[in-house]
């Protein structure tokens, strides 16, 4: 029995530390420290340059309009001037804004292109039991949705806070020098404003949050859906499939709904709000207007160039507001889509404690084993001693098994008390109903998962002393679901051992019985595959990862209902070559047709995770168990 495939699909998830979450998003941002000051400058530049026209306003009417309305011999040069002054601030700004926007393209990529590396390659350390717990679809709405969000809040929001956010205070200091009764009227709306925002923004944040979630759901199932579409076809599931679908695409619709609906009525809100803001300060600074040109305001006078530039600095200040509450809904999600990503950039990595080797070796005359730096055909594992010594033990291929206990789930045992020897060379078989724990003992051969109680030793050395990626590479696989890359033929046998020759790969499809159908192909080798190999049958897809297997020349090799997508004819055209390709090698074999396992030195029957039966095929026949039931067709594996 496996692990639980259906992840539980981060439903509901929220940030737990948005300040965290900042700090990590800007530790990738360290790394253009140069370009982000360039782009803070410009952004102040371009901002103050949207202020300091504003403020021009004054003086071009108190000075140049104002005075000369009516006269004949108005100061053309000097209004000439102070346009051309006008303009070319504005082009200063405008050339800043884009240079920056520019940059900050270039930025926001550049990040994004660091994290996905980062989550990639930790993704490669992650453990097996990581990936039988989250769905393929939740784990690539990471690398897509959350990584797009994230790449908004960067190239767009931030350039646009930091802009917003200057101009805000560069208007609101130049409101102060204009008039200050206007000024505490524009604080106090101000007030009214962030209330607002916080009450719909927090809202929003809430169901942008869920909207990540669903998200991550709907293409986790889609995925699962494309991948298992067939079946559905065959049962006739489509309804009961797209009812499903519909239930999860109705939460995501809801989630996004809601986000979206806050999100888009704190526009036109904010907008209405400003509107109101605009017309009670052009009442209220008209009035102060007329009261100063009957002197009766004193050193709160208002002039008319000084109320224009004002209005105009009320416009300029609801809109930065409004823009910064926008980008706060940005900022939101792409912090809940940025948590996602740090989730599993924060997932433990397998762990690796083991420090014998596999190494390259020679053995001279007197049967000494000795490391070498060339290919030679010979394996030994190295193992270092705490006295400093160096041992060397031949790879041979035995396995042994002692008192093992283990289960995916605490307090739920999937195998119980299992021992079992394995000699160089033999062939065992597991036979037993599914969920027995056949495949379970040969994840803990691989180390995929590692025994809580118990050892497991190969070769005499316990495997938890071995490094992975060795013990491994001393063992192949070929399971029953079958993956192959995108790629050419040769290149998805070569897989197996990216070393081997041209030659090498076809002689170990002839051994597996592929280089016939191989030929018959468009392009033969050559031929290239996609979608898993979906221009290929079942069987034919089985046969390369056979050959696969065979050219990665293991001296162990686990086959996992190897031949069960093979139909009887193609299974008796292999078991020739099958039996060149186990030749002189410790092979586990796990079978329901129990025609393919007669030749092994020993079968195991497992029941309930625990081996009820073992011995040769003619053994258990004679013992009429359990074995001989199966056999004989008096009881059928479920």
């Amino acid at each position: 029995m496996g692990p639980n495939n259906k992840a539980s699909r981060n439903g509901g998830h929220k940030p737990k530390n948005t300040k965290q979450t900042m700090h990590r998003i800007f530790s990738y941002l360290s790394a253009y420290k140069i370009q982000l000051i360039l782009v803070t400058i410009l952004v102040i530049i371009s901002a103050g340059a949207t202020v300091a026209g504003t403020y021009m306003l004054q003086p071009i009417v108190d000075d140049y309009i104002v005075p000369f309305i009516g006269t004949h011999n108005p100061d053309l040069s000097g209004f000439i001037k102070i346009m051309l002054l006008l303009g070319s601030i504005y082009i200063i700004g405008a050339i800043s804004s884009y240079v920056y926007n520019r940059i900050m393209v270039n930025i926001s990529t550049g990040t994004l292109y660091n994290i996905r590396k980062d989550m990639f390659t930790h993704m490669e350390t992650l453990p097996i039991r990581y990936f039988d717990k989250h769905t393929h679809g939740e784990i690539m709405s990471r690398y897509t949705n959350d990584t797009d969000t994230l790449r908004n809040m960067m190239s767009q929001s931030v350039p646009q806070l930091i802009s917003s956010t200057v101009t805000v205070v560069g208007v609101f200091i130049s409101m102060c020098i204009l008039s200050l009764p206007l000024t505490l009227l524009v604080i106090l709306m101000l007030l009214v404003m962030m209330a607002v925002v916080k009450k719909i923004g927090s809202k929003s944040a809430l169901y942008f949050r869920k909207q990540q979630a669903e998200i991550g759901n709907v293409n986790g199932y889609v995925e699962e859906l494309v991948e298992g579409q067939r079946v559905v076809k065959v049962f006739c599931h489509e309804a009961e499939s797209k009812a499903e679908f519909d239930k999860k695409n109705e939460q995501l619709c809801y989630a996004a709904t809601q986000a979206n609906t806050f999100a888009n009525i704190l526009m036109p809100v904010m907008g209405n709000l400003s509107y109101i803001h605009y017309a009670l300060t052009a009442v209220v600074g008209a009035t102060i207007a007329i009261l100063t040109t009957q002197g009766r305001m004193g050193v709160f006078g208002l002039g008319l160039g000084a109320l224009v530039a004002f209005l105009q600095f009320t416009r300029s200040f609801s809109q930065p507001i409004t823009q910064i509450s926008q980008q706060v809904n940005t900022i939101l999600n792409a912090l809940a889509g940025a948590e996602r990503i740090f989730a599993l950039l924060d997932e433990e990595p397998e762990v690796d404690n083991g420090y014998v080797t596999l190494v390259n070796a020679t053995v001279d005359k007197d049967g000494n084993i000795h490391e070498t730096d060339h290919h030679t055909g010979t394996w030994a594992w190295k193992h270092p001693h705490g006295d400093g010594t160096l041992t060397y033990t031949l790879l041979r291929g035995a396995v042994e098994f002692e008192n093992v206990d283990f289960g995916y789930e605490p307090n739920k045992l999937v195998l119980n008390n299992i021992s079992l020897y394995a000699n160089p060379g033999e062939k065992i078989a597991f036979v037993g109903s599914t969920g027995a724990g056949k495949t379970t003992i040969t994840n803990l051969i691989n180390r995929f998962y590692d025994v809580p109680d118990g050892k497991i030793r190969y070769d005499g050395i316990n495997i938890n002393k071995i490094k992975k990626a060795d013990l491994r590479r001393s063992l192949s696989m070929v399971l029953q679901d079958t993956h192959l890359f995108t790629g050419t033929v040769m290149d998805n046998i070569r897989y197996g051992n990216l070393h081997a020759t041209d030659e090498e790969v076809i002689a170990a499809a002839k051994l597996a019985n592929a280089h016939w159908f191989i030929t018959h192909l468009p392009d033969g080798y050559n031929t290239m595959l996609s979608g898993d190999g979906s221009n290929l049958s079942q069987g034919q897809r089985q046969l390369l990862a056979i050959a696969r297997a065979a050219v990665a020349d293991p001296p162990v090799l686990i086959l996992d209902e190897a031949t069960s997508s093979i139909d009887t004819r193609t299974e008796a055209l292999i078991e020739k070559g099958m039996d060149k390709l186990m030749e002189g090698r410790t092979v586990f074999v796990i079978a329901h047709r129990l025609s393919t396992v007669r030749n092994s030195q020993a079968i195991m029957v497992l029941e309930h995770g625990e081996i009820i039966e073992r011995g040769s095929h003619d053994k258990l026949i004679a013992d009429k168990g359990k074995y001989y039931q199966l056999y004989t067709g008096m009881f059928e594996l479920s």
